[in-house]
């Protein structure tokens, strides 16, 4: 029976296969179980309309066309749209390719309860969504290697004839034009220079006589990258996570990446994976990527932590996995994508809207805010809006996003850094005269763009800072990926005969206070032997 399943990063309609192992008709009964009750609404409900699907899908030329059969006629909208025709009269209105005006507030007209409210961004329940990515990740887990295959031949339509490979065993692409390969150089250049100061020397500390303290870091031994492939290629992520992972010296480094529907992988992707030094190459996508690397598959290896952004299934699958007997670690969670432009009088409007697109145009459930300082033209950054939008090939996609962002008006930039802080951006661009002044204030934000001439862009390419950073406000609490993403801190200390004499009573008192009697022994009987 035909149901709507991952593809990939995104949703579609696909026929169900024949020669289920077990665990996988498991699975196949558990999704249709799940998909007729409150699971399933959930799970529609979650991805967003279906023009949100839509623009997950490519069209018949990449897709292949869809498939006959009468099961599809009970899924109309995701028949058409694979065919290449135009949405439904029932979706023209989340489909409308004119964005609207942007929703207004000023900042002092708004209560605390309300500045925190407009912040909010839209809760997901991921215990319904891990309803669904548990049968994957239980079938990755128990079938291994023909549960990827099978997984990606029902999401991706895909056959694949290896699952894992190593990536020395792949040729390098060819046909890539020469000005694409010289910015892939130049951006892992920028990553791999700032990355590499990250690192830090072994911290040495005596905190007392005789009494010393260190702290090294070492590389984590096998570490998973996701790179994400339903809406559009993404070998920036590869550079962006391949990089510090090899920097921090970690030994095997999987790269997952949805394959191509003739089980090839993208030729950009594949380029900046090999240049950087990924040891394994995974042709899969979804929960079924993070559950193969989390678990290990008969080719692809176990890692100890994964690190990567992906849709919101993918991020319940690393959720899920961290708390499993899996025991793997995961960078951060994840969210749609969204950005932050404080901008003054100065600011010119069509930058202004062209940096709010540049995130907009990322998927329908980004969001984009402008903070208005006085001065700056809120009726020209409209206008601007309009007009630049029109022109973008992911035109329903940035529209449906601008839909739910929003203008904010301030007086001053003390207002601007304040209500930012509790937005928490992934990207935060600060275009103000003397906008250097802003970072003193600036506590939540993933990366900040700093001054007239730095859009968001330059970061998420070439910079050198990474673009793996934390979204849905969890700017709060979560860095973005780093060198130290892919390290682990070991603390030491030794102590000389003078190191325990000086503190062994301190030691002593305190085990005492806690009835911990051995603890105390472990000091007092050294005690006993230095004064014998």
């Amino acid at each position: 029976e035909s149901m709507p399943l991952l593809w990939g990063d995104g949703l579609c309609a696909c026929d169900s296969t024949r020669g289920h192992s077990c665990a996988l008709r498991s699975f196949r009964l558990k999704m249709q179980a799940a998909l007729k009750g409150s699971a399933g609404r959930a799970f529609r409900s979650s991805t967003g309309s279906t023009a949100a699907c839509a623009s997950r899908h490519p069209p018949p030329a990449s897709r292949g066309g869809a498939r006959a059969g009468s099961s599809q006629d009970r899924l109309p909208l995701l028949r058409s749209l694979r065919q290449g025709a135009r949405p439904t009269a029932r979706l023209a209105a989340t489909m409308d390719s004119t964005a609207a005006e942007l929703k207004t507030y000023r900042l002092s007209d708004l209560t605390e309860a309300q500045k925190e409210s407009i912040s909010a961004r839209p809760r997901i329940d991921f215990s319904k969504i891990q309803d669904i990515v548990g049968p994957i990740v239980e079938a990755v887990r128990t079938e291994g290697d023909a549960a990827v295959r099978e997984l990606t031949l029902k999401f991706d339509r895909c056959e694949l004839d290896e699952t894992c490979v190593r990536l020395e065993d792949v040729p390098w692409p060819e046909g890539i034009p020469k000005e694409v390969t010289d910015a892939f150089d130049v951006a892992y250049e920028n990553i791999k220079r700032f990355h590499e100061a990250q690192a830090q020397e072994e911290l040495v500390v005596e905190t007392m006589p005789g009494v010393t303290c260190r702290r090294m870091s070492r590389a984590i031994g096998a570490v998973g990258l996701y790179v994400p492939g339903g809406t559009a290629i993404l070998p920036s992520s590869a550079l962006m996570l391949a990089v510090p992972a090899k920097v921090a010296g970690c030994k095997t480094i999987v790269l997952a990446t949805p394959p191509r529907q003739d089980a090839t992988i993208s030729p950009e992707v594949l380029y900046c994976a090999k240049k950087v030094g990924v040891t394994h190459l995974l042709k899969a996508g979804g929960a079924q990527a993070v559950a193969a690397m989390a678990h290990g598959t008969e080719t692809c290896p176990k890692v100890d932590k994964i690190a990567g952004p992906g849709n919101q299934f993918v991020t319940a699958a690393k959720m899920v996995l961290q708390n499993s007997e899996a025991m793997v670690g995961i960078d951060m969670p994840a969210g749609p994508s969204e950005v932050l432009v404080i901008a003054d009088g100065g600011a010119d409007p069509s930058h202004v809207a062209a940096d709010l697109l540049s995130q907009a145009e990322h998927g329908a459930d980004s969001q984009s805010v402008l903070v208005a300082m006085a001065g700056c033209s809120v009726a020209a950054v409209q206008r601007e809006l309009k007009q630049q939008c029109d022109l973008l090939p992911r035109n329903e996609m940035a529209v449906k996003a601008l839909s739910h962002s929003f203008i904010v008006q301030v007086d001053t930039l003390e207002d601007a850094c304040a209500f930012s802080n509790i937005y928490a951006p992934e990207h935060l661009i600060v275009n103000v005269e003397d906008a250097e002044r802003c970072l003193d204030m600036v506590e939540n934000a993933g990366s900040v763009f700093l001054g007239r001439w730095t859009p968001e862009s330059v970061g998420d390419y070439a910079s050198g800072t990474n673009h793996t950073l934390p979204t849905y406000g969890y700017a709060r609490m979560y860095s973005g990926v780093s060198l130290d993403t892919f390290q682990k801190k070991i603390t030491v200390q030794s102590l000389s005969e003078e190191g325990l004499l000086n503190l062994g009573p301190t030691v002593e008192i305190m085990a005492e206070v806690e009835g911990l009697e051995a603890h105390k022994q472990a000091v007092t009987k050294r005690l006993n032997s230095i004064r014998s």
